[in-house]
């Protein structure tokens, strides 16, 4: 479908299944254009800097996973105002995504899901 760009194994089919869920989005509502709602709080970088903490205690003591990186990424995406550095941090987050459909992937045979 697509010229080979990516060689990371996996993030082409990854790319291709968020291209798919792209396009859908556009046919269902269209170009969309919302404030970050990011950044507004001293509350949302302390939320940020726990959830920093608690990724890497759970990783030092064994039982660290996925849902533990992705939860940080997304806290330090949200505590961020400046937009340059929020689109790093939501790149990040898009990169994990990569990586945990990647480690499920190589898990079982991976499925199309249903439209």
């Amino acid at each position: 479908m697509y010229p080979t760009l990516f060689t990371t194994p996996g993030v082409k089919d990854f790319a291709e299944a968020i291209d798919a869920e792209r396009q859908a989005q556009l046919s269902k509502w269209g170009e969309q254009h919302h404030p970050d709602g990011t950044g507004v709080s001293p509350e949302q970088r302390k939320l940020a800097d726990n959830a920093r903490d608690m990724c890497q205690q759970a990783f030092a003591e064994g039982r660290g996973d996925w849902a533990h990186i992705l939860f940080e990424e997304i806290r330090e995406a949200l505590a961020e105002s400046d937009p340059a550095k929020l689109r790093t941090e939501l790149t990040q987050i898009a990169a994990v995504c990569a990586a945990w459909v990647h480690d499920l992937d190589s898990r079982t045979e991976p499925s199309t899901p249903a439209a």
